[in-house]
């Protein structure tokens, strides 16, 4: 995955120098972890969620590449999406020494003695694409418009219908078109903000009959996948086209959060389903998120409609940006400080957007800007 972050770390040495122009330069104290100054002398401790998940793969080792080329030392572990796991390894580095953690929590719940640990230990913590929740001592969160990412998969569950055309304007389409949504892990703040974007743009045409949920699972707790589990989506998908679907309605689309998810959905489609293998089969529209390949590959082959891409390479770039300056004394850019409350503060936060991928459009979003080549796009498979 490392050619993929070629370019992202060309423009992450400009970056940098800027932020170290602006921090304490040699003078300063740096964070009281170590107590180093030396940045070679400084270890950055990386906590991600699961290695079960390309991109999160992509973004461990972004962001270590990142660190390292920066001059620091990093300890990159990924927790299985195991819980205890991820605590174990967050408190052994600490017990390291660690001058700075950049977590992105499998339970944003489940972290409160870790970060109180580092507190005591004086050492920042910046809050990874996921935020932690319930605790003071979240110092920085980067992610991408969450909110944004809801109303644009639900945008291209519209589009894919007819509902809306491709400018994002109301086609006069009437309908009615029968939907069933998904969401993520309950546990996942993001998960929240997924399923409000993407409520908040299509509440209004199920107001209006436009669209229909003939399961009525409309909340959010119905609609929630532990952990983002391709196979738990799979059989919820299978559930719901037995018990709803058995008499022969037709359903037209389904709302998913997210590629994995959508995955298990149209695996089921295709087979409980009796759905067509493609979309001018038959198969209902699917949307996602993340840009996976093995999902951009069943976009260009007809079979998902879209994809939510957030290139995890800027998310990367900016963690590094954002570490910089608070290892120099600064306080990290940020463009939000209303939205993302944590349950105790609200966490000065960096957003970054995202797009809707298209078939049309996976060359130049995703091929010429060299997050996937056109030979793994054929494929599948990453190189």
């Amino acid at each position: 995955m490392k050619k993929k972050y070629a370019l992202a770390a060309l423009g992450l040495v400009g970056a940098l120098a800027l932020a170290g122009c602006g921090g304490g330069g040699a003078g300063s104290t740096g964070s009281e972890g170590s107590g180093s100054t030396d940045k070679g002398d400084m270890l950055i401790g990386v906590s991600m969620p699961t290695e079960t998940s390309e991109r999160w793969i992509a973004d461990g080792n972004a962001v270590q590449s990142g660190l390292e080329d920066a001059g620091y030392q990093v300890e990159l572990q990924y927790a299985g999406d195991d819980i205890p796991t991820q605590g174990q390894q967050i408190d052994q580095m600490i017990t390291k020494g660690a001058d700075l953690l950049i977590i992105a929590a499998i339970d944003g719940t489940a972290l409160s003695s870790q970060l109180d640990a580092a507190a005591a230990a004086n050492i920042p913590v910046i809050s990874y694409d996921r935020l932690i929740r319930d605790s003071e001592h979240v110092d920085f969160y980067v992610t991408f418009d969450n909110y944004k990412v809801g109303v644009q998969q639900a945008t291209s569950l519209l589009t894919g219908l007819g509902v809306l055309d491709a400018d994002g304007k109301e086609t006069g389409e009437k309908g009615p078109f029968n939907i069933e949504l998904f969401a993520g892990s309950l546990d996942d703040n993001n998960a929240h903000f997924f399923w409000q974007g993407a409520m908040d743009t299509l509440q209004p045409f199920i107001d209006d009959g436009v669209l229909a949920v003939p399961s009525g699972q409309v909340k959010i707790e119905q609609a929630a996948t532990l952990r983002w589990a391709q196979e738990t989506a799979q059989k919820r998908m299978e559930d719901l086209l037995t018990a709803t679907y058995g008499n022969g309605t037709k359903l037209d689309g389904v709302l998913s959060p997210y590629d994995g998810i959508s995955r298990g959905i149209i695996t089921a489609l295709q087979g409980t389903g009796g759905y067509g293998a493609t979309i001018a089969d038959g198969l209902p529209i699917v949307t996602g998120q993340d840009a996976e390949i093995a999902s951009v590959a069943l976009i260009n082959q007809d079979v998902q409609f879209a994809t939510i891409f957030k290139d995890t390479r800027k998310l990367a770039e900016q963690s590094v940006v954002a570490a910089e300056a608070m290892l120099e004394g600064d306080d990290p850019e940020a463009n939000d400080t209303k939205t993302y409350d944590n349950g105790v503060k609200v966490v000065p936060s960096y957003l970054l957007q995202s797009d809707i991928v298209y078939k049309d459009n996976i060359t130049s979003l995703l091929v010429d800007s060299g997050y996937w080549t056109q030979a793994e796009v054929d494929s599948g498979v990453a190189e």
